[in-house]
């Protein structure tokens, strides 16, 4: 009997079914809509679980808070609109990382202003304070302006070194978009991340830690800014008994169905961030004896709290890995992950940036174990489509992207699996 699937991380619905309540309320009630007593709930769900601060409390930035949110239709759009209300629009600049995935830089496009990328530090993998400076420095230099926003990110939920580019970007004057989208649930120093700058940004997209299907979220500071954001949301209406704009505005609201959704999975959210840690833990215990192989961790200082949206290793450059003599020799007909299986065909099996030969066939591997893995996020400073973007880089990311691999981290994912993955890889090396 072939072996199910294990998918990299699958959301998975609250044993009650009330993901299915909810649902059925709205429909009972006739509110099939982007707006309603869900997106309303959920909402104020999200208020609570991210204005919580447990552990370790300072004053000033870690005292007790509380923020607003709004429900939108994707992390994307949430990104999009707090980039849109720091004022960012043509001609603008706006730092942002470069070992992340594409929606993190897409939204600076379509305001029309430039993403500058920055490379990454070895510890979190995430944006290198001590580079975003010296590119902040060059950029008013270069252009006699500073960037109009930040965005760091929370990558496969890692805690970025969120003090240090929070006391730099403040002694600038730019406003913090925590890009936190695989990061829900993740903490600083006790706080939730997407509550340190300006907005925070998080998504529930159905590989996340919890999943409306597809929407996301954007954290702001209070009422004012919570409704400048809900106008830019729904069209930007003006309070007349017809419609009339005098912004451009956005269909980006999230639909009452969705945030049913996210209610019932806000029951589960700390079961499935309970897992996600196990399950690294399990890694971590798992495949410490294994030549080669290294399991990424957080930082051990008491101060990261990472989700482990998704668990993550490197491989040794010299190991190798069985069938590796044939990697890159086809090319790729359908899309792995994250891609909805919407891909355009490439011209050619490789490209000038890409994992190392032993990465590509462990990945095959495993496929073919009915494992799925996958690439580190390629560096956007690598993707043609920024070729022309500034970057400053100091080779972290391109070095991980080559020796880097996401193995299967979510809810669905059981001990078992865990073991089975592990002795895959085992059995993966020559």
């Amino acid at each position: 009997m072939e072996r199910k699937r294990i998918y990299l991380c699958l959301a998975h619905m609250s044993d009650e079914g009330l993901e299915q309540k909810y649902i059925q309320e709205a429909f009972d009630t006739n509110w099939v809509v982007p707006l309603g007593p869900n997106v309303d709930g959920f909402e104020k769900d999200l208020e609570t679980f991210v204005s919580d601060v447990r552990g370790v409390k300072e004053e000033g930035r870690y005292e007790s808070f509380s923020k607003r949110v709004v429900a939108l239709s994707s992390g994307t759009a949430a990104v999009h609109l707090a980039l849109l209300n720091c004022g960012v629009g043509p001609g603008d600049e706006v730092i942002t990382q470069s070992f992340t995935f594409c929606a993190s830089a897409h939204p600076v496009t379509y305001l029309g202003a430039t993403p500058v990328f920055i490379d990454s530090e070895p510890d979190t993998w995430n944006m290198d304070p001590v580079l975003m400076e010296e590119a902040i420095k060059d950029r008013i230099a270069k252009t006699g302006k500073k960037p109009k926003a930040i965005v760091p990110v929370a990558l496969y939920g890692m805690p970025y070194r969120i003090d240090e580019i929070m006391e730099i970007a403040d002694r600038y004057g730019i406003p913090v978009v925590e890009d936190a989208a695989e990061g829900f649930g993740s903490r600083y120093k006790g706080r939730v991340l997407g509550t340190f700058g300006k907005y925070g940004v998080l998504s529930f997209n159905g590989n996340k830690m919890i999943t409306t299907s597809g929407g996301g979220a954007l954290i702001t500071a209070n009422d004012a800014e919570w409704r400048e954001i809900m106008m830019y949301a729904t069209q930007y209406r003006e309070s007349y008994p017809y419609y009339q704009h005098e912004k451009i505005g956005y269909n980006y609201r999230m639909s009452n169905i969705c945030a049913g959704i996210g209610r019932g999975q806000m029951t589960v959210a700390e079961d499935h961030l309970a897992h996600h840690r196990h399950v690294q833990k399990m890694y971590e215990e798992l495949l410490a004896d294994v030549n080669g192989i290294h399991v990424h961790a957080q930082p051990n200082t008491g101060e990261y709290d990472s989700n482990y949206w998704l668990c993550t290793i490197t491989l040794d450059p010299e190991l190798r890995i069985k069938g590796q003599e044939n990697a890159y020799k086809t090319i790729v007909t359908g899309a792995v992950g994250g891609a909805a299986g919407v891909i355009h065909v490439a011209s050619s099996p490789t490209t000038d940036c890409q994992p190392n030969d032993n990465v590509e066939a462990l990945r095959e591997f495993m496929n073919q174990a009915n494992i799925e893995a996958r690439p580190l996020w390629k560096p956007m400073h690598k993707q043609p489509v920024y070729a022309s973007a500034p970057a400053y880089v100091n080779g972290v990311s391109e070095a991980l992207f080559k020796i880097g691999m996401c193995l299967p981290s979510g809810p669905c994912v059981s001990e078992d699996d865990v073991k089975y993955i592990v002795e895959t890889i085992k059995s993966a090396i020559e």
